[in-house]
């Protein structure tokens, strides 16, 4: 077994228990990992969807198990992005500019998950129980599928701010959405991509049986380990590794 395969492997037991723990599942983290280690491009895309559908579905199930998955909540979001993430991949821009500016707009909501924190105890007990609106619910479920399909990077990193600055849902709640949102992307992009090109790597056994012992890990610190304020300062540091690839890729 391969010093480059080790590594990975503990690259990604860090990504996943760290994105996990906030609802995520880490797939730009695991194309950084790989793209560093000089994996071939063909083998990028699938095994970060792979790890992603893996490490989502631990999320999934154990967040709706704790009662903090509601589908009325996660329909709006994952109706409208997969057909604008679908018609977004096909569209070219400038990648370094939009890349940047992307970069940005995740530091400043970073910011304000990291202002917030003192205060989520408070904003969690007046977003208890509401439902979010369809209609904007629709729009931003096709913004952030259309900046997934763009820019390659996973919608949960754009929805969970969202979701919280608008007081949608709690914390815990929020995680759970954006975990869900993300397990059916996953899916979806994964069924495409195998079907149209792509191949997986020899060590992807061993990757996913590091990722779901990092998932049920994250995940316990997310629903139970760490408290609302510690776990809003996590989701501002996974904010900040996103905002980080984008602006230094």
């Amino acid at each position: 077994m391969s010093e480059t395969v080790l590594l990975l492997a503990l690259l990604f037991f860090l990504v996943a228990t760290l994105y996990s723990s906030v609802g995520h599942a880490g797939a730009s983290g695991y194309i950084a990992a790989m793209a560093l280690a000089g994996l071939a491009p063909e083998q990028i895309r699938p095994t970060a969807l792979a790890l992603n559908l893996l490490v989502g579905g631990i999320g999934l199930v154990r967040f709706h198990r704790a009662g903090h998955v509601r589908w009325r909540n996660v329909l709006p979001f994952a109706l409208a992005s997969a057909p604008a993430a679908f018609l977004a991949a096909g569209v070219s821009l400038p990648e370094r500019e939009f890349s940047v500016l992307l970069g940005v707009v995740l530091l400043v909501a970073a910011a304000g998950v990291f202002r917030s924190a003192g205060a989520a105890a408070a904003s969690d007990a007046r977003a208890a129980g509401r439902r979010v609106p369809w209609l904007p619910g629709l729009i931003a479920g096709a913004a952030i599928g259309a900046l997934s399909g763009l820019t390659g990077t996973g919608g949960a990193i754009f929805l969970t701010p969202l979701l919280l600055f608008m007081h949608w849902m709690p914390t815990r709640e929020a995680s759970g959405t954006s975990v869900a949102f993300v397990w059916i992307n996953s899916l979806a992009a994964l069924a495409g991509l195998l079907r149209a090109e792509g191949t997986l790597p020899d060590a992807l056994p061993l990757w996913l049986c590091v990722v779901a012992v990092g998932a049920l890990l994250g995940t316990q610190f997310g629903l139970s380990w760490l408290p609302l304020t510690g776990l809003r300062r996590v989701l501002g540091l996974v904010l900040l590794v996103a905002a980080g690839k984008l602006l230094l890729a």
